[in-house]
C-alpha cells in the first residue's frame, strides 16, 4: 500500500468523525460533507511526514475550514431577518440507529442546542465545539481563530456561558415527548386555543425558517400566547403531518402530494413543548432524505 493509499484509509476511518465536527459547527449536512471534502484535499496535498497525530490534524483542519464557511456566511448576510433553523437529522420510527447517526446526535446534539450555536460568534462556535465537544486542546484552536491560547479559552468560556443560559435540556421519555407533541398537533387541527396554551410551556420558543425563498416564513416567536396564535396558522398542515425522529426527538414531517413541506422539531420540558424548530426552506428541505417516511 502507497502512501496516498494509507491517507485515503485512515480518513476513510475518520469521516463520519470529522462529519460529526463539521455538523456541530455549520449546522447543515451538505455544508458539512462540503467541509471533509476540502480537508481531504488538504490532506492529499500536503506533507504529513512532520504530523504526529493525523487524527487530532484532520479535525482541526475541518475546523479551519467550517470557520472560514461560517465567516463566508456572515458575510453574505444569507438570513436577513436573522432566524436559522438548522438542519434537522430526521429518521424514521422504525429506523434503527447507525454508527454515523450515533455520532451526528452524540451529546444531544437536538435542534434546540444547534440554533443556541447560530447565536454565536464563528470563533466563539469553533473554540466550544472543537474544545469542549471534541477535547482539542486551546494551544491548537489558538492558530485557527488567530488568538493565544488565553484568548482561544476566553471564546470558549463565553459560548459556553451562552448555551448554558439558553440550551434546554430536553425530557429524556421519547414516548412522554411522543404523547406531548400530539396534544399540540391535536390542539392545533382542532384550533384550541386553550388546549394549545395548555401544552405549551409559558417561555415557549417557536423558530421558523424560510429561507431566502420564503422570507416572510422566518421568525422567531416567545411565549405561550404568541406560539399558540402561530400554530393555529399552520394547523392546515396537521392533517399532512407524519410522526418522525427529529434529531433523536419527536417530530413530525409534513408532506403535500408526496413532496416535503415541511419538518417540525419539537423540545419537551417537563411535560410542555419548550422549543419548536420549523425548516420550510423548499432547497434545503429538498437536500434531505425524507422521502421513506412516505413509505410508513
Amino acid at each position: 500500500m502507497d502512501e496516498h493509499d494509507w491517507l485515503a484509509e485512515h480518513f476513510e476511518a475518520n469521516r463520519i468523525h470529522l462529519r460529526a465536527v463539521a455538523y456541530r459547527m455549520l449546522g447543515s449536512l451538505s455544508e458539512a460533507d462540503d467541509a471533509v471534502q476540502e480537508a481531504w484535499l488538504h490532506l492529499s496535498r500536503s506533507d504529513t511526514t512532520g504530523i504526529k497525530n493525523l487524527d487530532a490534524w484532520l479535525t482541526t483542519i475541518v475546523g479551519r475550514v467550517c470557520l472560514d464557511m461560517l465567516r463566508s456566511r456572515s458575510s453574505r448576510r444569507e438570513q436577513p431577518l436573522g432566524v436559522r433553523v438548522p438542519d434537522p437529522i430526521v429518521m424514521s420510527r422504525e429506523d434503527g440507529s447507525d454508527p454515523e447517526h450515533e455520532a451526528l446526535l452524540a451529546d444531544s446534539v437536538g435542534l434546540a442546542l444547534l440554533s443556541v450555536l447560530e447565536t454565536l460568534t464563528p470563533a466563539e462556535r469553533l473554540a466550544f465545539v472543537l474544545h469542549d465537544t471534541f477535547g482539542v486542546p486551546f494551544d491548537q484552536i489558538a492558530p485557527i481563530v488567530g488568538r493565544s491560547s488565553t484568548a482561544a479559552r476566553q471564546l470558549a468560556s463565553r459560548a459556553r456561558r451562552r448555551v448554558r443560559g439558553t440550551a434546554t435540556l430536553p425530557e429524556a421519555d421519547l414516548f412522554r415527548q411522543r404523547e406531548v407533541v400530539d396534544a399540540f398537533l391535536a390542539a392545533a387541527r382542532e384550533g384550541d386555543f386553550e388546549a394549545l396554551l395548555e401544552v405549551l410551556d409559558p417561555d415557549v420558543v417557536l423558530r421558523s425558517d424560510g429561507g431566502l425563498l420564503r422570507p416572510g416564513l422566518s421568525r422567531e416567536v416567545r411565549g405561550a400566547r404568541g406560539v399558540a396564535e402561530g400554530a393555529l396558522t399552520f394547523s392546515r398542515l396537521v392533517p399532512f403531518a407524519r410522526p418522525a425522529l427529529v434529531n433523536g426527538a419527536a417530530g413530525v414531517v409534513a408532506f403535500r402530494q408526496g413532496q416535503p413541506i415541511s419538518v417540525m422539531g419539537f423540545t419537551v420540558k417537563g411535560g410542555k413543548v419548550f422549543e419548536i424548530d420549523i425548516l420550510t426552506d423548499p432547497e434545503r428541505l429538498h437536500r434531505l432524505d425524507l422521502m421513506a417516511l412516505l413509505d410508513e
